[in-house]
């Protein structure tokens, strides 16, 4: 940590990039971080770039940016496991890069890393950073809005494993900066009549196999229902705590690949994930299948691991 704040220091332009299809733990660390650097060194040039989320925009808004602002720039990105999934390829055209993440590392990118997958949300990891460095970093109210957003919505609101005691104290040192909590809450939790309907829909087509449940969000899907591809992937968890299912998925059409969004309320499924050219926790990875013709092999896998998994037991 002292490393990189070394290296923000001496840095007049920070970029800092995420992950593709970012989503609220993403939007968090990046925004929060820009939030502290700009406001603690405001001589600075700082910038949020790749993908935009609407589920979180109220965060903060990403920035536009030429090529030639990469000249000499130091690059962060966050919350991003591999450099396949980095959002906006030109993250190699700055003069130093600097990785920090909580996920299972898969692969080495970056100049300088700080992976630890001990923290439950990037956001966390952010704030800690700051809290490490009171002394001489600042933060607003937007900052901590966002950072707050990050650590909500990558721990289930604080139920899932890895929240710590830790995490409660730096979501407490965030509300003392203003963060309003009922504001925070109502803007993740507004659904439209689409999402509602599509629920429905869930719950009605979902396929269960032997301990594995899944369901498909294919293009005819989401385009009848009139909802986004972020919308129809915030769904996965409709799925979770049925009983004798420990393991679920949501896999979602793209034109060229099948992106799978596995969770788990047991057995371990990120090896499951990098079978599949993805990665991520313990217990909630992501990877993807190139078409449907693969599906029926990653059921099988599924199975096998959920199986293992109760042998164990």
């Amino acid at each position: 940590m002292k490393r990189i704040l070394n290296k923000i220091k001496q840095a007049e332009t920070i970029i800092i990039h995420g992950h593709k299809r970012p989503d609220g733990d993403c939007y968090g660390a990046q925004f929060g971080l820009k939030d502290i650097i700009k406001t603690t060194f405001p001589e600075k040039h700082v910038y949020v770039v790749g993908q935009t989320s609407d589920f979180v925009d109220f965060v903060g808004k990403v920035d536009t940016i030429t090529d030639d602002k990469y000249a000499n720039a130091l690059v962060i990105v966050v919350d991003t496991a591999t450099a396949e999934r980095i959002s906006d390829p030109r993250y190699e055209m700055g003069s130093y890069l600097i990785k920090i993440d909580h996920h299972i590392p898969v692969d080495d990118y970056g100049d300088l890393r700080w992976v630890d997958t001990s923290f439950p949300s990037c956001a966390q990891m952010i704030a800690y950073f700051y809290h490490t460095f009171k002394n001489e970093l600042k933060l607003t109210k937007q900052g901590a809005i966002a950072l707050y957003t990050g650590i909500v919505t990558d721990t289930g609101r604080f139920r899932y494993r890895g929240v710590s005691k830790v995490t409660h104290q730096l979501a407490g040192m965030l509300l003392e900066k203003g963060v309003d909590v009922e504001f925070i809450d109502q803007s993740l939790s507004k659904e439209t009549l689409a999402m509602v309907a599509l629920k429905g829909y869930v719950y009605s087509n979902y396929v269960a196999c032997d301990g594995f449940i899944y369901i498909k969000m294919t293009r005819d899907v989401i385009n009848k229902f009139g909802i986004t591809d972020e919308q129809a992937a915030s769904l996965v968890n409709s799925l979770s705590g049925i009983e004798g299912f420990p393991v679920w998925a949501l896999f979602i059409e793209y034109p060229d690949e099948i992106r799978i969004r596995l969770r788990s309320n047991g057995p371990t499924i990120n090896t499951l994930a990098n079978k599949y050219e993805g990665g991520g926790h313990a217990k909630a990875s992501g990877c993807r299948i190139k078409s449907w013709k693969e599906l029926d092999a990653f059921v099988k896998d599924a199975e096998e691991v959920v199986k293992e998994y109760k042998n164990e037991a």
